[in-house]
This record gives C-alpha cells, structure tokens and sequence, in this order.
C-alpha cells in the first residue's frame, strides 16, 4: 500500500451520495493529505464535517481543481460534461458518478471486483466512470457466473429505492407517507405519481423504443464492463416505497451447462459478495439488509425449469453506498496503489 497521501475534491459534496463519499473516504482511511468540498453557490459556506474537522464548502468553478490529485463527482450529468474536462486538464484524475461519459469509448467504466484492469485507460481523457447503481450490483454478481459458463442472455426486473433519485425524493416518499397514514392530502413533486405504498414502473425518461434511459444504461453498461457486446440484456426499472437499497430479481442464461449449486458454490467464494440462501428458515436478501453496507447480497438461487443453463436469483445491494459512493472511492484507492 503506497502511504503517500493525496488532495481529493469532492463535487456534489452537499448532496446525498457526496455526503457519504466523504464517510466512505474517512471509513477506509483514505490517504488523504487535503480535502476540498466542492458545490454549487447556494451551499458555499456549509460546514461539512471529516475526521473530526469542520469543512467549509466551496463554489466549484473551474480553477477548483489546481493542486488536487483525485476528484469525486456527485453532481450531475450537466456539471460533470462541464467541470471533469477542466480538472483532467489540471492533472486531477476524475472518478465521475454521473452518467455523462460512462459510454465514452476512450473512457473506463469500472467495478472494482469486476474489471479493475480498465482502470489503467484513465489516462486517455483523465476520467473514470462510475457505473449505475443497479448495474454494479448485478455485474458483481454476473461476473463470476459469465468467467466460467459465459452469459447468453440477461433478463432483470428492478425494485429500486428513492434515495436514487436523492433527498427530495426521500423527503416526498416521508412526507406522504406520513399523510396518508394520518388521513390528510400529499403532495407530489418529485415522481409523476405517488410513490408511497405504490410502485412506479418508470425510471428516468422514456425513449423512442419503449423503455426508459435507466433499463438501457442497464443494458449497455453491462455489456461494456464485462466486456462482451454479445450478451443479451433487457430490463425493467422500477420505483418502489424504500428510502435505501436496491432490489434486483435476475434471470441468467448461460452458454455452458451449470446448476443453481453450482453457482451459489461460485458466488459463495466472489469478492464483494455476501451469499443469503436458505428459504426454509426465511434468509434470503433484503433491502433493509443492504442498507448500510458495502456488500451485494444474493439470494433465492435456483435453477429456471423453462430453459436449459438458466437460474434464477435475487440481488440486494446499497445504492448509495455499493452503488455510488463506496465504488467510487474503491476506484480511487486502486488509482492511489497502483497508477499515482
């Protein structure tokens, strides 16, 4: 382990997966040597707390990243097409949360126990993509399962949580929940329809072919990370009344023969993977769980009886955490050992 430390920005440090970017970097003692918070005008003065000292948030512009060696961006696609090529420019290797250059062929889209060897293609722009958060828990899960018996086709069905769509979200599922219980009107803002005891087969924008922005970055994204465009992927996303972790029924079809045994063997030994197998006494992956851990938890693993080479099983996993922030500084503690 190299025990020089780093400057590491933060952009998006005020928002949810920001937030807990910098617990994450202050849980795994990041090596850090300075740490600048970074945010848009209205949050500049906010005090953020890290290793005991009080922060104070800056204004992110583009000279913010002089003299910085790592940034983690939290902060939107918009922000990050704007502000990542500036500091790339200043030497500052970006870890980008958005999905702004997740299909940039000259950009990495990386899962550390997935395919950390991409990480070296940083240096082609000087930015690495954080991939969607119900991505990563499914492709950690995958992977093993597509090294050894080569994944034919995916079919996966998300139960994903409001903090994904961030704090105003978890605000409006509170907030109705609250009224409804208590027999008085709610309000929404966030979601097209009510989220609480509802669920909303709608996330992200819809496109010309039918599915929404969030099922293709499902799909593409897997392909790309484990490197194979000859998988077939396709999703439905969901928005269900659960404030952190997401849940992901998956059916797998492999080229070589395999059983659920077999795989549950496999998953049982993978990096980053917690097996919760056993329906006869009720344990099997669940949102609350995931919550508030790093690992991806899987469950319910049986064989499919409508296919040949085809399982079943049930993917949990934290989305703030596994599926954003944690991921993000995985990937900055491999830069840090191996590349700066």
């Amino acid at each position: 382990m190299s025990e020089k430390k780093r400057n590491v920005a933060v952009a998006g440090a005020t928002g949810a997966v920001g937030n807990q970017m910098i617990r994450c970097l202050e849980e795994a003692d990041f090596p850090v040597n300075s740490l600048k918070l970074l945010a848009s005008s209205r949050s500049v003065g906010r005090m953020l707390r890290f290793k005991g000292d009080l922060i104070a948030v800056e204004q992110l512009n583009e000279d913010s990243f002089k003299g910085m060696d790592i940034a983690l961006f939290s902060a939107g696609g918009g922000t990050s097409e704007r502000f990542a090529p500036y500091a790339a420019k200043d030497g500052c290797v970006v870890v980008d949360n958005s999905s702004a250059w997740r299909m940039d062929p000259d950009v990495p889209l990386v899962v550390p126990e997935v395919n950390p060897h991409a990480i070296a293609d940083h240096t082609n722009k000087g930015i690495i993509a954080n991939p969607n958060c119900s991505t990563i828990q499914m492709v950690v899960a995958l992977d093993p399962i597509h090294k050894k018996y080569h994944i034919k086709r995916i079919v996966v069905s998300t139960y994903q949580a409001v903090s994904g769509t961030g704090k105003k979200a978890i605000d409006e599922l509170f907030d109705q929940t609250r009224a409804m219980i208590n027999f008085l009107d709610y309000e929404k803002s966030v979601y097209p329809h009510r989220i609480a005891f509802n669920c909303l087969p709608h996330i992200d924008t819809f496109l010309d072919n039918g599915y929404t922005k969030e099922e293709m970055k499902m799909v593409n994204e897997t392909r790309k990370i484990l490197e194979d465009d000859t998988i077939g992927v396709t999703a439905t996303t969901v928005r269900v009344p659960v404030f952190y972790g997401h849940s992901e029924s998956v059916n797998v079809e492999t080229r070589e023969p395999m059983s659920a045994s077999q795989v549950k063997l496999l998953l049982d030994k993978a990096p980053g993977i917690k097996v919760m197998d056993d329906p006869e006494k009720n344990l099997y992956p669940l949102a609350t769980d995931g919550a508030g851990q790093d690992l991806t938890l899987i469950g319910r693993i049986r064989d499919d009886a409508s296919v040949p080479n085809g399982i079943n099983m049930w993917i949990v996993a934290d989305n703030i955490r596994k599926g954003a922030a944690t991921n993000a500084v995985q990937i900055a503690r491999i830069l840090v050992d191996e590349y700066l």
